[in-house]
């Protein structure tokens, strides 16, 4: 079965018996530092198109991205308004 359509087969059957040998604490930091890399791109892709946004603001709209805006809105209210 092939699951990454640009990698060469022998490449990729390397890849997946690796991640099953791989221990299980080790693929929860991979997965962790995945979700700090995500979180961080999001952000900086969100200071580059609100930039007079305040850092409450940008986490806040991080949480749409991350929960969607009816959940966001929920457990975190509204969106702060600029000053």
């Amino acid at each position: 079965m092939r699951t990454l359509s640009d990698t060469h087969p022998d490449i990729e059957r390397l890849l997946i018996e690796r991640l099953r040998q791989m221990p299980s604490w080790r693929k929860m930091a991979l997965m962790a530092e995945m979700n700090r890399t995500v979180r961080t791109l999001a952000l900086a892709g969100l200071r580059q198109r609100y930039p007079d946004d305040t850092p409450a603001q940008l986490r806040r709209r991080l949480a749409d991205l991350l929960l969607g805006p009816a959940l966001a809105a929920r457990v975190y209210g509204p969106l702060p308004e600029e000053d």
